[in-house]
């Protein structure tokens, strides 16, 4: 399955046309998108919609929209006057959508910071607070702030071996 989310800004104005054998509606338009790294060029594709899409596109959206396009990629080969090939990348857009004025296309990576709303385990309760068994005795199974985990395995339950005994048996070995 080819399918492709791309958000990006519109460089060139939608045009409208219509296919000369079946009027269908087409709208071509080109948009752009940061490259990966801070120091690459913006990267540009040219985007098709068909049909009641592209009478959208052309009513809906104009040069420097910001919006996030969902549809499939295609590779074209063009034949060059130079005498070689060019691959292009084309969107065949599906949806679209218009996105926030104050969107930035800013690639830098956000500073590393721990999330404010993580919450340590055992910080559910007070330990002043008197412990109480609405949890279903829950609470004790796990250590609190005050306690640090033991290193040391704990068994519980049933053992399925028995406990070590004497020799039983005559054989010495």
């Amino acid at each position: 399955m080819n399918s492709c989310i791309l958000m990006a800004e519109i460089i060139r104005e939608p045009q409208l046309r219509y296919t000369p054998d079946t009027q269908t509606a087409v709208t071509e338009m080109m948009v752009q998108f940061p490259g990966l790294r801070a120091e690459d060029p913006p990267a540009t594709v040219k985007v098709v919609g068909w049909g009641n899409l592209a009478q959208e596109i052309q009513g809906s959206f104009k040069k420097g929209d910001r919006v996030i396009l969902e549809g499939r990629l295609t590779m074209n080969t063009i034949d060059r006057q130079e005498g070689f090939k060019e691959k292009r990348a084309e969107l065949t857009v599906s949806r679209i959508h218009k996105v926030a004025i104050d969107t930035d296309f800013d690639t830098s990576v956000a500073e590393s910071a721990p999330p404010s709303n993580v919450v340590p385990m055992g910080s559910r309760r007070p330990s002043s607070a008197p412990a109480d068994d609405s949890d279903g005795g829950m609470s004790g199974d796990f250590p609190t702030e005050e306690t640090p985990p033991s290193r040391v395995p704990t068994r519980t339950g049933s053992r399925s071996t028995p406990p070590p005994q004497g020799d039983i048996d005559d054989i010495p070995f």
